[in-house]
């Protein structure tokens, strides 16, 4: 396994007069749950858009396996890209069309496949999270807890070397919380992928995390083990940990 499979050096992100991302370095290693945590409007978000490409960096460097992504090959650029899936925030799951071809549709845009062979990954990946026998139906007509499955089943479909996950359990319930953070974590261990989420749900999210980094004002200022996290004497990380942890049991 690669040391830094994904690295963040210096990178930083401004939007009009709005400097979102500082200086931000961070290492991801392959095969690992990295949680990137940190209060909302952070710019937690906009640096994971910064790994399939759907935002730029103004300075900096974002390297891929020690290779600099703006400076890929086309071929390795798109082997990268088609290996990687993005969980939305919001799952982007188009509503005109069906569970089926929902799921389906990362097959069809990445690789030319048989029908045969397109139905059968589909089906497999909705077997597996539980969603059997709603092929026809559209996600208006799901529950939030089931079109979280569905946009889920999506990213696992084209049988991903790295999956991002933007705020997976954003509008869920607690028990529904978990019952993501499960699946997460099960298919990550079953599948071996590289996982990076974005989370400010502590301290459930720490149940999946193997290497934690905290944004606060544009930078991380830590990088860490959960044990490291909590042990943490740095006022800004204490600061944080204890007011999202009383806020939880408010």
């Amino acid at each position: 396994m690669a040391a830094h499979f994904i690295q963040f050096q210096d990178i930083k992100k401004q939007f009009g007069a709005l400097e979102v991302l500082k200086g931000v370095n961070l290492s991801i290693t392959q095969g690992q749950v990295t949680v990137v945590i940190g209060k909302s409007g952070t710019g937690k978000s906009v640096l994971l858009k910064h790994i399939v490409g759907l935002i730029h960096q103004d300075s900096g460097q974002l390297l891929i396996q020690g290779e600099p992504l703006d400076r890929l090959s086309k071929e390795k650029l798109r082997r990268f890209k088609n290996k990687t899936s993005y969980m939305f925030q919001d799952n982007a799951l188009f509503d005109f069309l069906t569970v089926f071809d929902n799921i389906a549709l990362p097959l069809k845009e990445t690789s030319k496949i048989a029908d045969a062979v397109l139905q059968q990954k589909v089906h497999a990946r909705m077997t597996q999270l539980g969603i059997d026998g709603i092929d026809h139906k559209y996600p208006s007509e799901l529950s939030g807890g089931m079109r979280k499955r569905v946009a889920l089943a999506r990213a696992l479909v084209t049988d991903p070397e790295v999956i991002l996950f933007d705020e997976p359990t954003t509008g869920l319930d607690p028990i529904r919380k978990k019952d993501v953070h499960t699946m997460i974590k099960a298919y990550q261990k079953q599948f071996g992928f590289t996982a990076v989420i974005v989370s400010h749900d502590i301290p459930h999210i720490f149940d999946l995390a193997q290497h934690i980094a905290l944004l606060d004002d544009g930078i991380i200022i830590f990088e860490g083990s959960q044990q490291d996290l909590l042990r943490s004497e740095t006022p800004e990380v204490q600061a944080f940990i204890q007011g999202k942890t009383s806020m939880e049991h408010e």
